[in-house]
């Protein structure tokens, strides 16, 4: 697990010759389900000072959405999608899309204003999967994303390309008792 760890800035009269870039971290598993490895990774980065975005597409019910992100402490953001229910399907309604797509453009705004060092898109796989996001434009996002910025993108039956362009990639898969 990587945390970008933030020094403050010391009267140095020279500079580190070079700058930790972020990673880009794949979880995924064959079924949905909580990652709180991630989210203990999160959690653990925020308490050490550095800004934490995490993002959950598919879950609602809260009435939440992104312009009423909860915090955690002082440096973890918590936002859900601002839907009346958690998806599970494909049987969407076009002002929960709509939703989706704004939650979609708010982390790619954050992310471009550079606000957060740590960026976990929770079930983005399953978005992408339902055609909600497209593949092309998660590439897209991570492709111009800011160097130091790390991402953690989780859920079940993650798009091959993602895959491919992942720094790390870690299987949560159940074990087998005999």
């Amino acid at each position: 697990m990587v945390a970008q760890l933030q020094t403050p800035a010391l009267n140095l009269t020279h500079s580190l010759p070079y700058t930790v870039e972020g990673l880009v971290q794949v979880f995924t598993g064959p079924q949905r389900c909580f990652f709180t490895n991630v989210m203990a990774q999160a959690l653990r980065i925020a308490g050490q000072g550095t800004p934490v975005l995490a993002v959950q597409f598919l879950k609602g019910g809260i009435n939440q959405g992104h312009d009423r992100p909860v915090r955690l402490g002082q440096n973890l953001d918590w936002v859900r999608c601002d839907l009346p229910r958690c998806i599970d399907g494909t049987d969407l309604d076009d002002s929960e899309v709509r939703s989706i797509e704004r939650l979609w453009q708010y982390v790619r705004d954050v992310v471009r204003e550079g606000r957060y060092a740590l960026v976990i898109l929770d079930e983005l796989s399953v978005a992408v999967n339902l055609g909600l996001i497209s593949e092309a434009e998660v590439l897209a996002f991570i492709d111009s994303k800011p160097h130091s910025l790390d991402i953690i993108l989780t859920g079940p039956a993650m798009p091959q390309g993602i895959l491919d362009v992942a720094d790390q990639i870690t299987e949560i898969r159940r074990s087998q008792k005999y």
